[in-house]
C-alpha cells in the first residue's frame, strides 16, 4: 500500500479548497491549482472537523478492519495537524 507524503489534514483542506474554487466543483475556475496552493490553509479547520467526524467508523468500516487501529490513525492525523507537531 502506498503512503502519502503530506499530512491528511492538508490533503483534505486542498480538496475542500478545490471543490470550492473549481468549475468541476462549486466554483468557476477552470484550472484552480495555483489558487488551491494559496488558499488551502483557509480550509484547515474544516479538514480537522472532517477528521473528528471520522473517528468513529461506520458499521461497514468496522466490519472491514480493526476499529481501535482506525481510531488511533485518525487521532494521529488530528495530532499531526496541531501547530508545532512534527510526526
Amino acid at each position: 500500500m502506498d503512503t502519502a507524503t503530506s499530512p491528511v489534514v492538508e490533503r483534505i483542506a486542498r480538496v475542500l479548497a478545490a471543490q470550492h474554487l473549481s468549475a468541476n466543483g462549486h466554483g468557476t475556475v477552470e484550472s484552480p491549482s495555483a489558487l488551491v496552493d494559496a488558499q488551502w490553509k483557509d480550509h484547515r479547520d474544516d479538514a480537522i472537523a472532517v477528521l473528528h467526524t471520522m473517528r468513529a467508523p461506520s458499521p461497514a468500516m468496522a466490519a472491514a478492519g480493526d476499529v481501535a487501529v482506525w481510531e488511533r490513525m485518525v487521532l494521529a492525523a488530528i495530532a499531526e495537524a496541531k501547530p508545532g507537531i512534527v510526526m
